[in-house]
């Protein structure tokens, strides 16, 4: 969304908020979310006809009654992540942004919903604005080590130090290296002294980010698994039986053998069909392109 987009639709919405319940200033976080609470939900043909003409029409007040009536998940996906140690207020003010880009990239022909859709771009903002502001997370600078600092307490099945087995374990799953989880793991448990102690004295005074709760399972990473999964059983297995015995048992013996990905030669293959090297590999590309066309109706 153009920043003349955005501003459009936030100088919309200030009228019809203010009809809608708003007080004339929302300096009060509670206030917010109480007037927030009241702003009507759409229903699915309401929210569709709205996308659509924002879609086609660039109707900047249909864009805005998809935002305000989204509000509400802005509020309760950011109360997931106070224990940060960060301003409700300032989360919220992330997660709207994050809300308005989905509001722009929604596409209404896809037949989902786009409480679905925006709950992604929303937590996306979320994340950036907690990894610019937390300052011991230096290492979450890649995606993956990203993912590991939002998944590491609820994948770790205890409070107590992970053991060795734990560690390659979670970096296997998290695709990230042991050293990462290794300092992930101590930077999180390792506590930050709060600035603003109410008493010298008191040497067990901690920040609140050293009470950090994670979700066990966020929506996102069950769906993503739940895909991976199909994809690896019952797609692998579809995409497979729609070659050619021959297309098959090329793919099979090049790539399916061995756990590390290595198989049999071209040149192997050749000589077991009485071929050459060339027409096997122009096999198997065409295998493989007709393997890709039917795993793409399982992602």
């Amino acid at each position: 969304m153009t920043q003349t987009s955005a501003q459009g639709i936030l100088r919309s919405s200030d009228s019809t908020a203010l009809a809608l319940g708003f007080t004339g200033t929302l300096g009060n976080i509670d206030a917010y979310i109480s007037a927030v609470n009241r702003l009507p939900m759409l229903s699915q043909e309401e929210e569709t006809d709205l996308a659509t003409k924002f879609k086609l029409q660039n109707d900047l007040n249909a864009a805005q009654q998809l935002v305000m009536s989204h509000l509400r998940l802005v509020v309760s996906i950011a109360r997931g992540y106070l224990g940060y140690g960060l301003p409700h207020a300032d989360l919220i003010q992330e997660g709207n942004i994050g809300l308005m880009k989905a509001v722009k990239r929604f596409d209404p022909d896809q037949g989902v919903r786009l409480v679905s859709y925006a709950m992604h771009w929303i937590k996306a903002e979320m994340h950036e604005y907690i990894l610019k502001n937390w300052r011991l997370v230096k290492v979450a600078t890649t995606k993956a080590q990203r993912k590991l600092f939002f998944n590491l307490r609820s994948n770790k099945e205890s409070l107590d130090s992970m053991t060795p087995a734990q560690i390659d374990k979670l970096a296997s799953k998290l695709d990230v290296k042991r050293e990462d989880v290794i300092e992930m793991e101590m930077r999180l448990s390792g506590h930050d002294v709060a600035l603003d102690a109410s008493s010298d004295d008191e040497d067990e005074k901690f920040a609140p980010i050293a009470y950090l709760k994670t979700e066990a399972e966020e929506p996102t990473q069950v769906i993503e698994a739940q895909q991976y999964d199909r994809l690896q059983s019952e797609g692998l297995e579809t995409a497979l039986a729609k070659l050619d015995p021959r297309s098959r048992h090329i793919i099979e013996s090049r790539w399916l053998q061995n756990d590390d990905g290595s198989g049999v030669t071209l040149h192997d293959l050749a000589d077991e069909y009485g071929v050459s090297a060339e027409r096997i590999r122009q096999i198997e590309s065409a295998a493989l392109k007709k393997m890709k066309g039917t795993l793409s109706s399982f992602a």
